[in-house]
């Protein structure tokens, strides 16, 4: 991956002191350009509108200026919007117990994945194999909600397995050279590590629990940039929207904007996408109107206090601004 985007510590620090001498816990809402630090993912669900806005020049027509940072996950995300070094950021569905427990707000629904899978070294075919197994488990990701939602199904739970929590790059390696036995994992970094273990088996996917639990993804802001910058956070949704129109309408083009962002294979990027859901912009209005994603947000609370993750649910309402998402239409 081109680390072209990666800001050095120097120009990050820098970049946060000129923003808050400027700001000063309001909207410029003047002519320039407002600084942003966006957090992503790199892979097509976290990267596709931020290479759309770019290419588009979404980002400058909304007044924006849009400093990009990739991430490996999205809990580091949340921890980075905590502390101020993010503005805004992209998690997938293991994250959104963070949103839910009062760490950010949940700005805009993404996507539905379905890449998230429980894989096992060859030879393995059910999850009772895996009692007394090391399974490597990025811990407070989908790969950990999926492995959970697996274990529970196979009437298992995680004190019948050795689980190691790791990086999703020590597990490309640990996998490869099998020094864990199963994982709960993803693609496209499966695809990485199917070329060193061709015969690799698939023991759960999103799609085994869809009656139970949705698999959304989603952009996410700091509480304090919410509630302090909403000008900020206005013009970051409207360009958002924009370029879900744009992905929707040329799918074959965010591909390809997409790798380029990335600086890997198309075709890597097109398998990527395979895996996923992209939801319009009407559709998106609509489901936060009818009640759709408030659904998909009660059930996957649900899930996460079962999981140990959250002491109780909470309230689509007091972490999903779906209020503020339908209202930035210009």
């Amino acid at each position: 991956m081109s680390l072209s985007r990666k800001l050095s510590a120097a120009t990050a620090f820098g970049m946060a002191a000129v923003m808050m001498l400027s700001a000063c816990g309001t909207d410029s809402g003047g002519g320039e350009s407002q600084e942003v630090d966006f957090g992503y993912i790199g892979d097509y669900n976290g990267t596709s509108l931020l290479a759309i806005a770019e290419d588009q020049k979404i980002w400058e027509k909304h007044g924006l200026k849009v400093n990009a940072k990739v991430f490996t996950n999205g809990p580091l995300q949340i921890q980075a919007l905590g502390t101020g070094d993010l503005d805004f950021g992209y998690i997938g569905p293991g994250a959104f117990w963070l949103p839910a427990s009062g760490q950010a707000k949940v700005i805009a629904i993404n996507t539905l994945g379905n890449a998230d899978r429980v894989i096992a070294q060859g030879g393995t075919t059910s999850l009772e194999q895996l009692r007394g197994k090391t399974v490597g488990v990025p811990e407070g990701t989908s790969g950990d909600m999926i492995l959970t939602l697996a274990l529970k199904k196979a009437g298992l739970t995680r004190k019948d397995i050795k689980v190691v929590n790791m990086d999703p790059s020590t597990i490309v390696s640990a996998f490869s050279s099998k020094k864990i036995e199963a994982a709960g994992f993803w693609y496209p970094a499966i695809a990485t590590i199917k070329k060193q273990v061709p015969g690799l088996a698939e023991l759960a996917k999103n799609s085994d629990f869809e009656s139970q639990v949705a698999f959304p993804t989603a952009f996410v802001a700091g509480n304090k940039v919410v509630s302090g910058e909403k000008g900020k956070t206005a013009k970051t949704i409207a360009a958002l929207r924009e370029a879900m129109k744009y992905r929707s309408a040329n799918m074959d083009k965010s591909i390809k904007l997409t790798a380029e962002m990335l600086n890997v294979p198309v075709g890597q990027v097109k398998a990527d996408a395979a895996n996923v859901k992209v939801l319009s912009v009407e559709e998106l209005d609509q489901m936060t109107k009818d009640g759709t994603i408030d659904k998909w947000l009660t059930g996957m609370t649900g899930y996460f206090v079962d999981a140990g993750k959250l002491k109780s649910s909470a309230a689509p309402k007091t972490y999903y601004t779906g209020d503020l998402f339908t209202a930035a239409t210009k």
